[in-house]
């Protein structure tokens, strides 16, 4: 199992150029499904996730060509409508192929997801969304298995108004998908504004699809029969960039993010204006310095537009060495403080009662072993590892490699003291 080992002290300085959101990617990687034509997409990073994701697809008979950060995917000769067990438990964006099978196919067979263990993610809004345009659901031995019915139909879903009783980005993305090739208007209210989101939208309205009210709670989606081929460059990770950004503050140094976009990022840039950051954004460049101890930021956590949940543990590690008290309420998933405990073995104070966590400043954070336990836990360790004294090693990092690009050669070139070890 491969581990990363961190010499902390040093300030982050440099540039650093931002990757493809794994987020947009992987729904936007299910659409190739919807159509027989090619998908040409670019900017797609190279992560452990998208490999999973190719695998998948290639499974149920999608061609699949990459070059780079370049994926043509064509999906014309698709003859297997399943995603079995060992496939969806590493990673539960599988469950985005649910949505265009049944759209494209009128079935489909899908087990039930796994991913990180951060808190329950049920897809019961997939399937009811399903249901309400005409299919036929059933849960069979650990699988969703859904149907259209053909009799005296079309064997095509309908269209329907959906209402989510919580906002769910895969929900929305997936019964968006389903949506483009059903039979009438599909209206979704509820649904998540994420950029993600907007960014499946643009490359399926490519595709011929027809979208509207994207980035808002309302979207409409008028089915066509057919959809094709598209050229579409995935969007910068707007997670890659918070996370580079709160670095380079908690380690007090000045970089530059290349290819990202400050208009997604509203909330993370103003929590770190309120930590003392001097941060400021020209084009698709992001620059920030930092100065002294960070100031402490309270934060809660909150669907697209409010501060999102996957930047909360690297914000800890920030409050950690802040120069006072901070308070952080995570509101959407209830087992997303299992980085608290490492942190507490670098020397943080931080108290945990119920979805909301206490961090006490220190003056500084001391090396230790320290074991990731999710995507975005293993980027708050790394973190803190760049700003403790001493040697950091961080165990378990495959979840890290699910959703970041390179990190170490990154931290590397910003200069950092990193180096993986096997």
């Amino acid at each position: 199992m491969q581990k990363l080992a961190i010499q902390g002290g040093i300030p982050l300085r440099g540039e650093v150029h931002i990757s493809g959101a794994k987020n947009a990617a992987l729904p936007i990687m299910c659409a190739s499904l919807l159509t027989a034509d090619t998908l040409q997409l670019s900017n797609v990073p190279d992560l452990h996730d998208i490999a999973t994701m190719r695998k998948l697809l290639e499974q149920m008979g999608v061609k699949a060509v990459a070059q780079g950060n370049e994926l043509a995917l064509q999906g014309g000769q698709v003859h297997k409508l399943e995603a079995p067990y060992d496939m969806v438990k590493t990673m539960r964006a599988s469950v985005l192929v649910l949505g265009p099978l049944v759209a494209r196919f009128g079935e489909a067979r899908v087990s039930l997801p796994g991913g990180c263990a951060i808190g329950s993610r049920p897809v019961d809004l997939h399937i009811k969304g399903l249901q309400a345009m005409g299919a036929e659901i059933h849960i069979e031995h650990g699988y969703i298995h859904a149907q259209v019915p053909k009799i005296g139909g079309s064997g095509r879903l309908k269209g329907a108004r959906i209402f989510f009783d919580i906002v769910s980005v895969t929900g929305t993305e997936n019964l968006m998908m389903a949506a483009a090739l059903a039979d009438g208007v599909t209206v979704l209210e509820n649904a998540a504004r994420e950029p993600e989101v907007v960014d499946l939208a643009n490359c399926l309205r490519a595709m011929g699809a027809q979208i509207s009210g994207d980035g808002s709670d309302t979207i409409t989606i008028t089915g066509v029969e057919k959809l094709h081929g598209a050229l579409h460059r995935i969007m910068p990770d707007r997670i890659e960039s918070g996370t580079f950004l709160v670095a380079a503050a908690a380690t007090g140094g000045s970089i530059t993010l290349r290819d990202a976009r400050a208009d997604i990022l509203d909330t993370i840039l103003e929590k770190l204006g309120e930590a003392g950051a001097c941060v400021r954004a020209e084009g698709d460049h992001v620059h920030l310095e930092m100065s002294g101890r960070p100031r402490p930021v309270n934060l809660r956590t909150a669907p697209y537009p409010a501060f999102p949940t996957d930047m909360q543990a690297q914000f800890m590690a920030l409050n950690a060495i802040a120069d006072g008290s901070s308070m952080m309420v995570e509101t959407i998933f209830e087992n997303r403080f299992m980085h608290v405990q490492e942190l507490r073995r670098l020397g943080a104070q931080i108290d945990v009662e119920g979805n909301t966590a206490l961090v006490r400043g220190v003056s500084h954070l001391d090396g230790a072993t320290v074991m990731a336990t999710d995507l975005r836990a293993s980027a708050c360790l790394v973190i803190a590892g760049l700003v403790a004294q001493g040697e950091t090693v961080v165990d378990r990092i495959y979840h890290l490699d699910r959703g970041y690009e390179h990190i170490e050669a990154k931290l590397s070139q910003l200069g950092a003291s990193i180096r993986r070890l096997k």
